[in-house]
């Protein structure tokens, strides 16, 4: 006969009816009472106030210095003053050389700039592909959301007929007719599978009728129904947005999470400059402590005509000089306003909310307030290089969500007008269509440094001519193009065509900084045995 077993009752657990197995789940916890949001799907947790959030991340980027500064600090560092393509089809794929791919990426390269850099790709030629790539970076970082669409255009003269026409998010809104639409959100028409298959677009936008007070901004709302894509595949809507979860069908500011913060902020900094300037309006007190016998002893029967006499005698000095002598109300003596502003503790406050705010944007407290006072080469360098990786999966996004879609539309129409050669182009668009863009430059923190630490890298084999140049927005090919144009223009000239040897600045009797020195040493160190 199987015995029983028994769990001893001093080893039972003492299930509390509040127990939890997470202290983060606590109901009982006071830092953590009332704190019960909502578990929602993405489109539940946020269509309903993305509206809301969309305006107030606008009002804030208008008036509000800071987020307007790190709005244009995070376009200058993603896309920057330069967007060139970069065709790398898969020749192994096709069956082609190395040289043959040379040859093709050359040719498309030009005729892709005959197109991108100019106002031929706007259908409202006003800007060129740089141009219209960061109002739609722009547009994601303040609104959630960029919308172009590809029309086909063709103008008289033009070359090409391919064009982008932008369109503010905002129009892209469900038609009220199909309210009840469970496969429509937020005018983004999808499959059982959740892709897209058309898009609901106001022909104006609704907020017109708030600033234009016409008929035609009066009347009703009609929207067109834009398919995702042709019949035959070709792309007819590019919507860039941040895809966070599943299912989210829309995007949001980049400031959401640190609106409330911006906003508090920005008040508070305000009210203190206010109060800065109205303390700053008060000089002194006039105080006085008679009594009504004394005041009518010293004033006679009408004191108050008296007292004001007294007081217009004192402000008839207009001038202060050295060694004056300031007259004063008679009974009066002058006691000194001492403010309480500036707050001692404003700069200290404002410094870790701040702080905050970039971490929330992505970005170092330096970067974002332009300030690197306080900061050495080392922690400048440390701060930059963690942005330099936000930045480059947001320069991979805006390829693979935007810049290589304008390239696969420009490309199908080069391929069948017969300006690009490409046999079996429908068969192989995943060979043909790879490419790469070359963004801004990055910089240099200490130009010697880092070239030589980039000669250093291409020595060792750890990186190539390509990768380095693409890291300050230049193309290598035209790098070594003008290299050799250089050259033979020295040799035509009688001109020395070597190369200039690097030296070792002179010594200054400037300390360096103690936290740079072990830095420095050790490239030195990596320089003479690279030499040796």
């Amino acid at each position: 006969m199987a015995k029983r077993t028994q769990t001893p009752a001093a080893i039972k657990p003492d299930l509390a009816p509040q127990a939890v197995s997470h202290h983060a789940a606590s109901a009982d916890d006071l830092a953590m009472h009332g704190w019960n949001p909502i578990s929602l799907s993405a489109d539940a947790d946020l269509l309903p106030e993305l509206d809301t959030l969309v305006a107030r991340s606008r009002d804030l980027t208008r008036n509000n210095g800071l987020v307007a500064g790190g709005m244009q600090t995070l376009r200058d560092n993603i896309v920057g003053a330069v967007l060139k393509l970069s065709a790398s089809p898969d020749y192994r794929l096709l069956g082609w050389t190395r040289e043959q791919s040379l040859e093709w990426e050359n040719i498309t390269e030009a005729k892709f700039r005959s197109w991108a850099e100019t106002t031929e790709i706007d259908a409202a030629r006003s800007l060129n592909l740089l141009g219209l790539t960061l109002q739609a970076l722009g547009g994601t970082l303040t609104n959630g959301d960029a919308l172009a669409l590809p029309i086909w255009l063709p103008r008289r003269g033009a070359r090409w007929n391919t064009r982008l026409m932008m369109v503010e998010a905002d129009r892209l809104s469900t038609p009220t007719s199909l309210m009840f639409r469970e496969d429509i959100r937020a005018g983004i028409q999808f499959d059982k599978y959740g892709a897209p298959t058309a898009y609901h677009i106001l022909k104006k936008h609704p907020g017109d009728k708030y600033a234009f007070l016409g008929l035609a901004a009066l009347g009703g709302m009609e929207w067109d129904r834009i398919p995702a894509f042709t019949a035959w595949g070709r792309r007819r809507v590019i919507h860039l947005h941040d895809k966070e979860r599943s299912g989210q069908s829309r995007g949001k500011p980049i400031i959401a999470a640190v609106m409330k913060e911006f906003h508090m902020a920005g008040k508070y900094s305000s009210n203190e400059l206010q109060a800065s300037v109205a303390s700053s309006l008060v000089a002194a007190f006039l105080e006085s402590d008679l009594g009504q016998d004394g005041a009518a002893q010293l004033f006679g029967d009408d004191p108050r005509e008296a007292w004001q006499k007294s007081v217009k005698q004192a402000q008839s000095m207009r001038k202060l000089s050295g060694a004056a002598v300031i007259p004063l109300p008679a009974g009066a003596k002058l006691s000194p306003f001492t403010p309480g502003r500036p707050n001692q503790a404003f700069e200290a406050f404002m410094l870790a909310s701040l702080r905050h705010i970039a971490a929330g944007m992505n970005m170092p407290y330096e970067l974002l307030v332009k300030d690197f006072s306080k900061t050495n080469y080392s922690s400048a360098r440390a701060s930059l290089l963690e942005a330099w990786r936000y930045f480059n999966g947001r320069r991979r996004w805006l390829l693979d969500c935007w810049l290589k879609p304008i390239y696969e539309l420009w490309l199908e129409e080069a391929i069948n007008a017969g300006e690009i050669d490409a046999p079996g182009y429908y068969e192989n668009q995943y060979a043909y269509h790879r490419c790469r863009f070359i963004f801004g430059g990055k910089g240099w923190v200490d130009p010697v440094k880092e070239a030589q630490a980039a000669v250093l890298r291409m020595n060792a084999g750890l990186s190539t001519m390509e990768a380095e140049c693409a890291e300050q927005g230049l193309d290598y090919e035209e790098v070594l193009d003008q290299q050799a144009v250089e050259k033979r223009m020295k040799e035509e000239r009688g001109l020395s065509t070597e190369q200039v040897k690097l030296t070792k600045p002179k010594a200054t009797t400037d300390q360096p900084d103690q936290q740079d020195q072990p830095e420095e040493q050790d490239e030195q160190d990596q320089n003479e045995e690279a030499n040796q």
